[in-house]
């Protein structure tokens, strides 16, 4: 075995795939192994490790494979620079939408579409509202009752 490639038995226990989802995953072209040696066993890299997790926790977060091949699928349209979206992109399911960060953007992985707003404006929201001094009722905002005890 080659420094940096893994056999099949490796990347199944290193995964926790079952062999069954290795097989068709490779079958299909959702994550193929780096190379096939001369008696053609599979050699995957640490990248298709990458890979093969990352398509595992869509898996186990509710994301159907038919879904995660069409967000790849539009992926590589939105992101052409992105030659391998599992390993290059960091991807977030929230309900029913995989986000993906890319730079300082996050949009939907299916449609392109943007989906959240800049953090820089939203870290400069919250310093100017800490900077505020509260106002008087907002400092005992919890009911009291005659004798000074909490309601």
């Amino acid at each position: 075995m080659t420094q940096g490639s893994f056999s099949r038995q490796q990347v199944l226990k290193l995964t926790e795939l079952s062999s069954r989802q290795l097989s068709y995953w490779r079958k299909t072209g959702l994550v193929c192994p780096q190379s096939i040696t001369p008696g053609g066993h599979a050699r995957y890299a640490f990248t298709d490790l990458v890979a093969l997790r990352t398509a595992k926790r869509l898996l186990d977060a509710g994301v159907s494979l038919q879904r995660i091949r069409r967000c790849l699928d539009s992926l590589t349209r939105f992101l052409p620079a992105a030659d391998r979206p599992l390993v290059e992109l960091s991807l977030v399911v929230t309900g029913d939408v995989v986000l993906v960060f890319h730079g300082e953007r996050a949009f939907d992985a299916l449609t392109g579409q943007e989906w959240v707003f800049p953090i820089a404006e939203l870290a400069a929201e919250v310093e100017k509202l800490q900077q505020q001094l509260p106002e008087q009722g907002e400092l005992f905002s919890a009911e009291y009752n005659k004798r000074g005890e909490l309601a």
